[in-house]
């Protein structure tokens, strides 16, 4: 066998194998001999058909199966010799026509990149410090009454955190525009439901009445032709309502699920769950803040084959979402809006990959049964649901990943530089990332 590697653009490369017609029809004869042993047709009894019939028969089949045999195996053994680490399947081209000499087929792949590890001491890494107070507690405690609040049917004029129902029409330019109205709605005024202006223009409302409430839609709308336009609303006030908030009492706390009804012990399971959240969400950014300094140290060319697989599963990800918020049917997301994200992730597996190979890393049977605990504490079955884990290969794989990746994050954190960031709970646990 004969092999020759040509590098084409990037990481794609151009393998020829040639392979020696006398191992090639050697085989051909090898299999040709067996079926002869047991073929059967027609006017011959069977193991006795003439060499010259089963070759007019089956040399063709024959030929076509061999030659697809040889092409695996050989371009097995050519991408091991040259050691070349494919990156996806290959495409085989095949020459136009066998000498008395060869056969020969050209494979196009491409390669996995070499990653070189580069100095992790160059990564800064900002990590939060936060501590959990009894402000916040108590503000935590006033967003569970928020949830549990009734609506009073009142009389006076509107104020800033009272429920109205309205029906509106709005204008720009004195034309009214698609979804600029609606009938017997629901705003709670102070909860920037809607645009700058709409809501501080309803204060003061009495129920019954009407007003116009002057608006801008901002300069980044997500309609275009609508962003930065001034906007009239002629708003039909149907009723106003005040909120009234449950006292923290015996039946607020078992209404909670603390059976016992104790206010200090819903206080304790209520910091207990803001410590989890708090927790995951410091994982979380230490974690992110990891992932995207390693692809930023390692600049590292990906396969494109790798890319277009990632981000068909985004995509398919995506409109399942879709699917399940109901939206199915009514327009398809882009596959060009995943693209950046697929060659983050991309590039993020392999640099992973290559620092777990060179540093030998595992992942902990402990680490991965405390993160079937953590992810199976929410339900009311715990156990069930960690013997529900522990019998799902495909689940088990994905949580052994991810542990895997959490031991990559701390032996990248036991390298880089890190800056302690002190911070309050809930600015914190509600800030959002871009």
């Amino acid at each position: 066998m004969q092999v020759t590697v040509e590098t084409g653009e990037g990481l794609e490369r151009r393998v020829k194998v040639q392979l020696p017609s006398e191992q090639v029809n050697a085989e051909v004869e090898k299999r040709l001999l067996k079926i002869a042993r047991s073929a059967r047709l027609a006017g011959f009894r069977p193991g006795k058909v003439p060499m010259s019939v089963v070759r007019q028969r089956y040399a063709g089949q024959v030929r076509g199966e061999v030659l697809g045999d040889l092409l695996q195996s050989s371009f097995v053994e050519a991408v091991n010799t040259e050691k070349l680490k494919p990156a996806g399947q290959p495409k085989f081209e095949f020459d136009s026509g066998a000498t008395d000499l060869f056969y020969g087929y050209t494979a196009v792949f491409e390669v996995l990149p070499d990653v070189e590890l580069r100095a992790i001491e160059e990564i800064e890494i900002k990590r939060p410090v936060v501590e959990i107070t009894e402000d916040d507690v108590e503000h935590m405690l006033g967003k569970l009454r928020q949830q549990r609040v009734r609506w009073n049917p009142i009389e006076r004029e509107a104020q800033t955190g009272d429920r109205l129902q309205i029906s509106f029409e709005g204008k720009v330019g004195g034309e009214a525009f698609d979804g600029g109205s609606a009938k017997d709605i629901r705003v709670v005024l102070g909860s920037d439901t809607f645009i700058d202006g709409f809501e501080t223009g309803l204060i003061g409302a009495a129920p019954g009445s009407s007003r116009t409430v002057h608006a801008e839609f901002p300069a980044d709308y997500r309609i275009a032709n609508l962003a930065g336009k001034a906007v009239d609303f002629e708003v039909q006030i149907s009723s106003v309502e005040e909120p009234l908030l449950p006292e923290i009492d015996a039946e607020f706390v078992r209404d909670l699920g603390v059976a016992s009804g104790d206010v200090q012990s819903l206080r304790q399971e209520v910091t207990a769950n803001m410590q989890r959240e708090l927790d995951q969400k410091i994982h979380t950014t230490i974690k992110q803040q990891v992932m995207e300094a390693l692809v930023k140290l390692h600049l590292i060319e990906v396969p494109k084959i790798l890319i277009d697989a990632e981000v068909e599963r985004l995509h398919q990800q995506a409109m399942q979402e879709v699917k399940a918020a109901g939206h199915a049917g009514r327009f398809d997301l882009p596959r060009e809006i995943f693209q950046e994200q697929g060659r983050f992730r991309v590039a993020l597996g392999l640099i992973i990959a290559e620092i777990v190979r060179k540093n030998a890393l595992k992942a902990d049977p402990a680490r991965i049964r405390k993160t079937v605990e953590t992810l199976a504490a929410s339900y009311e079955q715990p156990e069930d649901v960690m013997r529900w884990y522990y019998n799902q290969k495909e689940q088990m794989a994905a949580i052994e990943s991810l542990v895997l990746e959490d031991r990559v994050v701390d032996w990248v954190m036991e390298r880089a530089k890190i800056e302690d960031q002190v911070t309050g709970f809930v600015p914190f646990m509600e800030e959002r990332r871009q």
